[in-house]
């Protein structure tokens, strides 16, 4: 479980086909040392499982499903990315609660400078739109945002320059795409209340 706030990032070091997987080895200060291995950590928002650290580049393994759900489809060398450990038992919850089970991607279709702040228009998959709540939280690349309008195509999203600092926003263009874990809480509501009908 995690929160959306990032304070972490990595870049892609090597990145090693397999028959039905990918690992990669990503590079970061990030605290943790071997006792470590085994536990969960967000990869843009992906929750990975570290299976070595050596040199502070650590290595996770991506199964042929997750990659296609997620960004790292289009995985590439010196990629940028947002890392975050697992919330403990009592940490405060800045964010909102991500799983780090990404359910889609979404293409980024046009930024905007506006004063100090960017907005970020998305365009996301029919299927995923309908999940779309205006001002429900959202994950995108890890980090917790808020949606600030659902659109004909996507949803808009205002980043403060604090956040666009601090994540791997600032190194995104138009045309990439960023993994997106819809918030549970709307989900989880619509389910049940389309089960109620």
């Amino acid at each position: 479980m995690f929160n959306g706030i990032i304070f972490n990032k990595g870049i892609v070091k090597k990145i090693q086909k397999r028959p039905k997987g990918t690992n990669i080895y990503i590079k970061s200060d990030l605290k943790v040392t071997k006792k470590d291995i085994g536990v969960s950590i967000a990869c843009d928002g992906v929750c990975l499982t570290l299976i070595s650290i050596k040199k502070k580049v650590m290595e996770f393994y991506l199964s042929n499903e997750t990659i296609k759900r997620s960004k790292f489809n289009y995985i590439r060398i010196n990629d940028l990315i947002n890392l975050e450990l697992p919330l403990k038992y009592g940490q405060k919850i800045s964010g909102h609660i991500c799983q780090g089970h990404v359910d889609t991607i979404s293409k980024v279709i046009e930024i905007k400078k506006i004063d100090r702040s960017y907005l970020f228009d998305f365009e996301i998959k029919k299927n995923e739109k309908k999940d779309l709540i205006e001002k429900a939280s959202i994950c995108i690349n890890g980090i917790s945002l808020t949606i600030s309008s659902v659109t004909k195509k996507g949803f808009q999203i205002w980043i403060i320059p604090h956040t666009f600092k601090l994540t791997n926003l600032s190194k995104i263009k138009k045309g990439d795409y960023v993994n997106v874990e819809i918030d549970i809480l709307s989900k989880y509501v619509k389910n049940f209340l389309h089960e109620k009908k």
